[in-house]
């Protein structure tokens, strides 16, 4: 088949494989297989009967098609409950926090930023000494 076993060990083999019914089936199977995985085109003939056979002596089943879960009226009404719930608590926090000052209010005097004062520097003595590293 692929090659990797010496002739006269393949030889033997098939021989055995023809002896019986079985091991035919299973040769003629697995040949089947790897024709497929290849992408060879498969042989139209005895196993595209016998799979048809068989395909046709399998039962019909007649059952009725599954049905969709539907939400129940209770799942409903919770979630409506759940809803009205929650906006009843946002709305309550927003109601706290936004409550009218009880003293008078009285507006913040703008504080002045201080005047920016020039720096300069005072008696500056250069060295000389530094001179050497500067270019």
């Amino acid at each position: 088949m692929d090659g990797e076993l010496p002739a006269d060990e393949a030889e033997r083999i098939i021989k055995g494989c023809c002896g019986s019914e079985e091991l035919k089936a299973k040769w003629q199977a697995y040949h089947l297989i790897g024709e497929a995985l290849r992408g060879e085109a498969a042989p139209r003939g005895a196993s595209t009967r016998r799979i048809m056979e068989a395909i046709a002596q399998e039962p019909t089943v007649l059952a009725p098609p599954p049905r969709r879960a539907s939400a129940s009226a209770g799942r409903i009404a919770f979630a409506a409950a759940a809803s009205v719930a929650t906006v009843a608590v946002v709305g309550w926090i927003g109601m706290q926090d936004s409550a009218a000052p009880t003293g008078p209010v009285i507006a913040k005097s703008a504080t002045v930023a201080p005047k920016a004062v020039p720096v300069a520097a005072a008696n500056v003595v250069p060295m000389h000494n530094m001179n050497e590293y500067l270019v």
